[in-house]
Order: structure tokens, then sequence, then C-alpha cells
């Protein structure tokens, strides 16, 4: 796998020609995979693209590039090479080494290996929702850590707040929990 080909978008029209680009190589319709690198959203992404090769769909795997407050310091921890860079610069790499996981994965589907990362800067809900607008995509599949309703009132959960309020159908996949031994 390439060692990043993550894209970061700045603009609408930007949204847009990579939302059709995905639609002309692949098909029609349109699968959103929001990721934010974790177990979770590996689990979304390899059943996005389960299900597109069971339905010819294109994927764009997005990722809202944030510095959360509560975790400064995010993608330089991700990453395995180290020094100090632009955060968008961590993201792509953290990025790229997600997808390369899931493939790794799940070497027997090639299209994790052909599934458009998309970038962008912003909150989380925000721009997720942002871009479900321009690019209105058939379906989205998240990733949830399927917190119990306690801590989710206390902390939030972005799947939640996404399905409440996205226009276009909305898959929750929950990764498996690896054992702590």
């Amino acid at each position: 796998m390439s060692k990043s080909k993550a894209h970061l978008v700045m603009s609408s029209d930007e949204l847009s020609e990579r939302s059709a680009a995905a639609r002309k190589r692949r098909a029609e319709r349109l699968i959103l995979v929001p990721v934010d690198f974790s177990q979770h959203s590996q689990a979304a992404l390899i059943h996005a693209c389960e299900m597109a090769e069971a339905i010819p769909t294109a994927i764009i795997a997005l990722h809202v590039v944030h510095d959360p407050g509560e975790m400064p310091g995010y993608y330089s921890k991700l990453i395995k090479k180290k020094g100090a860079g632009r955060i968008q610069d961590d993201a792509a790499a953290a990025f790229g080494e997600f997808m390369e996981r899931a493939a790794d994965a799940r070497p027997d589907l090639k299209l994790l290996r052909e599934t458009d990362q998309v970038m962008v800067i912003g909150l989380p809900v925000t721009r997720i929702l942002e871009v479900i607008d321009e690019m209105d995509p058939w379906l989205v599949v998240m990733g949830s850590q399927g917190r119990t309703r306690i801590k989710q009132m206390l902390i939030g959960s972005k799947a939640a707040q996404i399905i409440q309020l996205c226009p276009a159908p909305v898959t929750v996949v929950k990764g498996k929990n690896k054992k702590k031994k």
C-alpha cells in the first residue's frame, strides 16, 4: 500500500469532485465511512467493504482532523514516526497506517486497498454531517464503542448524534473488544 492516499479536502467543490470520481470508478451508490482509527472504525470499514462487494458501491473513508482537548497530541501517539509536524500530516500518516492495518486484517477484501481516503478539518459531528450533505451517500457506516447509557449521557456519542441528525440511512457497527490478559 502507498504511504498515504489521504486527501485533505478544503472546499465543498472538492468534496463533490471526490464523491463524483468515486461513483464514476465503481458505482452510482456511495457508502461513507467516518473513521477515528479505532477498532470499531476498522470493523465498520470492513463491514462496508463486504457490503460493497455484494452490492456494487463506491466507498469513501472519512476522517475529521481535530485535536481533542481531552487527548492533546492524539495523532502523534498513533503514528510510528516521531517528531513534531503539522496536525494534518500526522493525521494523514495515521490514516495510512489505519488503512494498511484494515487491509492486512482482511487481505481477501480488495476494495479495502481501493477505498478513497478523505480528510476534512473541524469538529467531528458537525463536519461529518456537512460532508454527508455535500456527498449525498446512499448509506453511512460508522463504528461505535457501544457505551452504556450513563456513559453516553455523560460524555456523549458521536454515532448517536449522527444517527439523530443524518439525512441518509446509518448502519452502526460495533467492533470486538480485545480481551485484556
